[in-house]
């Protein structure tokens, strides 16, 4: 019987496998992560100053200490949610999407909607 802990090591590699996230796994993360989530999809790409500056204008009552932040960004990257470009204070964060899979509609579809409707 499968712990919790393995089944969450497999989906970290499942989603490591996919080549990054979907905004419907946004639901599956703990409030602070999601946290950081949303502000990293306003941006897509942020260094790690402009993280704590986000982090600073935030209310008081929703802001991450900076232990917090740090700790977050380490699961974060971890989990391929975000993909790091440096390391400490110049770091560059990204966020890790999966791409989108690509039309299944055949490829006449316009010209046979275009032809239904002038009937």
């Amino acid at each position: 019987m499968a712990g919790v802990f393995d089944r969450l090591q497999r989906q970290i590699e499942d989603k490591q496998k996919d080549g990054g996230i979907t905004a419907l796994d946004l639901a599956d993360l703990t409030p602070a992560l999601r946290k950081i989530m949303r502000l990293m999809l306003r941006q897509l790409q942020m260094n790690y100053p402009q993280l704590c500056d986000a982090m600073d204008k935030m209310a008081e009552a929703e802001r991450l200490s900076r232990a917090d932040l740090d700790q977050s960004l380490g699961m974060l990257t971890q989990q391929a949610w975000l993909t790091r470009l440096g390391e400490g204070p110049k770091a560059i964060y990204k966020v890790n999407l999966r791409p989108k899979a690509g039309s299944t509609l055949a490829s006449g579809i316009w010209s046979s909607l275009d032809d239904k409707l002038k009937k």
